[in-house]
């Protein structure tokens, strides 16, 4: 396995296209050779423009990758709906990668299909029906406090970790109109992204980020370091355009 060091990524062609840019880097630090226009044609574009996580995930495992969703999406996914693997409710049919790592107690492919007949929201519905397909071909989701030890299980294995985060809490930038993706702190909306997590800095205060987005706030090139304080807040806040997740996508096992 490559040390993370040698993590690249390339530019997103456009304003949209950040998650399949960081699924092709992804893919090719695992050894595939892969054109970044063939993998943004592939690629499912929402309505308003952008994928989600699970849409790459799925993504990977047709291409034969594991892929594992680690969410704090509360729009799509109920707490309830998960347990240690050690709880009475549990069947010992998961595979756990981490010690606190929460599993599905119950059938989560019924559960999303029942919310989508309760709920309007035509986004909503879309994510549900996607993570429905995700879990079905053989995705996994879980639920884990977003902590270092989490970022650590995967970094100390030289596995980056794709994450759909808030752009605006990431580079403290002011919201954007959805019209035309311009800065305006009053009309305007929090913006989501995606960028690779790939590894800590020597003394393990900061997260290195591989973005694709240049020129970014931090700086004109494609990687930066930020605080885990930071970067934790992102991702959690990407609720709010139906990620808050990381994508763990790992050759099979």
């Amino acid at each position: 396995m490559k040390p993370l060091s040698d993590f690249e990524i390339l530019p997103q062609p456009n304003e949209t296209t950040c998650g399949p840019t960081c699924l092709q880097a992804v893919l090719r630090f695992f050894g595939e050779d892969l054109d970044l226009a063939d993998v943004i044609a592939e690629t499912p574009e929402l309505e308003d423009g952008g994928t989600l996580a699970v849409l790459l995930g799925t993504q990977a495992i047709e291409r034969g990758y594991d892929a594992k969703i680690f969410t704090y999406n509360l729009r799509v996914f109920d707490p309830s709906w998960f347990a240690h693997p050690s709880s009475a409710k549990v069947k010992q049919v998961h595979r756990v990668d981490c010690p606190d790592e929460k599993v599905p107690s119950v059938d989560l492919v019924k559960k999303l299909n029942d919310q989508i007949k309760h709920k309007e929201s035509v986004k909503l519905q879309l994510a549900c029906k996607a993570y429905s397909h995700f879990i079905e071909i053989g995705g996994e989701i879980r639920m884990h406090d977003l902590n270092k030890q989490l970022l650590r299980q995967y970094f100390s294995r030289s596995i980056p970790i794709l994450t759909g985060l808030s752009s605006t809490y990431l580079y403290q930038a002011a919201r954007e109109r959805q019209r035309d993706m311009k800065p305006d702190d009053i009309r305007g909306t929090p913006t989501g992204h995606f960028v690779v997590l790939c590894g800590e800095t020597p003394a393990r205060k900061l997260i290195r980020v591989a973005d694709p987005y240049i020129p970014n706030p931090f700086t004109k090139h494609h990687y930066y370091d930020v605080t885990r304080d930071r970067l934790i807040c992102a991702i959690l806040l990407g609720v709010l355009t139906y990620d808050a997740n990381l994508l763990i996508i790992q050759p099979k096992s």
